[in-house]
């Protein structure tokens, strides 16, 4: 009820002919976005508004702090993630712009002990992601490692040395990559022959003003001002409602971007009026990827162009530990909008556009009040029969990424969808054969066969991606044991086991314990795990089982080899 009330209460001062709620000011609209995390023991957010490079809105609602209790406020410094990515692309195209490097350069250039794979590729692919190279977190994770581990760039540049092979062919797909932008900031120190965290504080964020910003490559280091991360304790309330979250990152160039509303707000400004760099570094960071068949990316050099309510804009998401962060730039419009917070289950991104509409809600022509109120309310409560649905649960794999699939399922008289390496997602009916998302704009499209049989889907997400449903075999006719056994991955150094407990087909490794598995079919095996999502099953030509191919998104057939049952002994 507590949510319903103002509305009601807005409505009947609206019906009454009461004028005061349109005097509200949009600074008092934005407030309001926020009110629940302005109260003590809440971590929250900072919020910053940019309109022709000023800074017109800048707050902060909870506390940065748990422990002391100290408040967020423009001036925080929080650690913003992967929105650290545009900085380090803009480095890269500022050299490129002194004739210090190509875009188009080998990578072995300037990063040689980076494995040949029998393929150029190029700094272009890296700030694309478009290199084909696996990603560094998720090879961490399959290593063994945990995310709140001491991460530094040494432990990344020793997976990359140790790659066997690439995700895909460079240039012909794309996949996010933190691996790239690692990669990018070393290249940077080689070529400057400068610390990257020193190059970017003289060079970018000393000229523009940025007092209280910085590359953070010290895990142990000591930042005045700084908020802390923290996500909900499950099952708790009051005191112990939250928990730290842990971030122990000695690495830059994918993150660990320290920085605050004041300084970002300054940032924006160089997009719209550059300070550093010139216009042709501008049109260069603003021009999206390309795939060797031609098709364009919304990616550009750390940002993701995009449209809200027919508006363009262009920005960055992140989130690491308990730490989330969005920047998005609208520059027709000239308005630019922050979020930053330290609470794990805050949702930057969708209070960033909130904050768009009360500010840019003049140049959103097309949104009509009596049109745009009903449709969002005929399309969440349409009259969906639950069970049709049993047509469509069940997996499906991505034609362009055989690795990644889509599952779907029904709780009760709610529905949900898991992308491989993903967190599970609530979908809303929209009609008998449609489904949407609302933590991103996304849509699925089931598509019935004449014979009534459901195996093929159209994911709506950034044009249409079809997949197919991946049907699994009755456990009577797949025999469990065959699969057991120890598995090693020579390029993570580290082992795998399979093991069957009881009527259970377990996966167990020494650091992340162990998960049931799924037997899809007698060539595939699917674990719960977001680092270890499909295990393609190898076999020779007697159909013995030899190994193993891993995938999880951003790790495609990682090979592990089926060791001797005694080689331990």
């Amino acid at each position: 009820m507590k949510s319903i009330l103002p509305l009601l209460f807005l409505s009947v001062l609206a019906a009454s002919g009461i004028s005061k709620a349109q005097s509200i000011t949009p600074a008092a609209k934005a407030d309001s976005l926020f009110a629940e995390w302005n109260k003590p023991g809440m971590p929250g957010a900072a919020v910053g508004v940019v309109h022709q490079g000023k800074l017109i809105y800048a707050k902060g609602f909870g506390e940065a702090d748990l422990e002391t209790g100290a408040k967020i406020g423009p001036e925080t410094i929080f650690h913003v993630a992967s929105v650290s990515k545009q900085f380090t692309a803009y480095a890269i195209i500022l050299l490129a712009g002194e004739g210090k490097l190509s875009l188009d350069d080998d990578i072995h250039k300037y990063i040689p002990e980076v494995p040949d794979f029998g393929k150029t590729i190029t700094i272009r692919h890296l700030i694309n992601h478009t290199s084909g190279l696996r990603d560094q977190w998720n090879l961490l994770a399959m290593a063994g490692w945990q995310l709140d581990d001491v991460i530094t760039k040494q432990h990344v540049l020793n997976l990359v040395t140790r790659q066997k092979e690439l995700n895909f062919e460079p240039g012909s797909a794309y996949t996010y990559c933190n691996t790239g932008y690692t990669l990018l900031a070393e290249i940077v120190n080689r070529v400057t022959k400068q610390p990257f965290t020193y190059w970017m504080q003289r060079n970018v964020f000393k000229p523009l003003g940025m007092k209280n910003t910085q590359f953070f490559d010290n895990q142990e280091g000591i930042v005045k001002g700084r908020a802390y991360s923290f996500h909900k304790t499950p099952g708790t309330i009051g005191p112990t409602m939250f928990s730290k979250s842990i971030l122990s990152y000695g690495n830059v160039g994918a993150t660990s971007l320290f920085t605050t509303i004041n300084d970002l707000a300054l940032w924006i400004d160089n997009f719209r009026s550059p300070q550093v760099g010139n216009a042709a570094t501008m049109k260069q960071m603003l021009e999206r990827g390309r795939l060797t068949k031609g098709d364009t990316l919304p990616y550009a050099s750390g940002l993701i162009h995009g449209k809200h309510k027919g508006l363009a804009y262009y920005g960055h998401d992140g989130a690491d530990a308990g730490f989330r962060s969005s920047l998005v730039y609208f520059p027709k419009e000239d308005y630019g909008f922050i979020v930053l917070s330290n609470q794990a289950e805050f949702n930057p991104p969708k209070k960033n556009f909130e904050v768009a509409d009360v500010y840019l809600k003049s140049f959103i022509k097309e949104e009509k009040p009596v049109i745009v109120a009903a449709a969002p309310a005929k399309s969440e409560s349409y009259k969906f029969d639950s069970t049709i649905f049993r047509h469509y649960a069940g997996a499906f794999s991505l034609a362009e990424a055989p690795g990644f699939v889509l599952t779907f399922k029904r709780e009760g008289d709610r529905y949900y969808t898991q992308g491989t390496g993903q967190p599970q997602a609530e979908m809303f009916p929209s009609s008998d054969s449609t489904f949407f998302l609302k933590v991103v704009e996304a849509s699925v499209v089931f598509h019935k066969s004449k014979d009534g049989k459901v195996d093929r889907i159209t994911l709506k997400q950034n044009g249409d991606h079809t997949a197919t449903r991946v049907k699994p075999q009755e456990g009577p006719h797949i025999p469990p044991t065959q699969f057991t056994g120890k598995y090693y991955s020579p390029e993570l150094e580290t082992i795998y086991t399979i093991a069957l407990k009881g009527d259970v087909l377990k996966l167990i490794h020494v650091h992340h314990g162990e998960a049931d598995l799924k037997i899809v079919n007698n060539d595939r095996l699917q674990a719960p795990w977001w680092f270890v999502g499909n295990i393609d099953i190898v076999r020779n030509v007697a159909g013995n089982v030899t190994g193993l191919k891993m995938s999880n998104g951003r790790v495609v057939n990682l090979w592990l080899k089926k060791l001797e049952d005694n080689f331990d002994r």
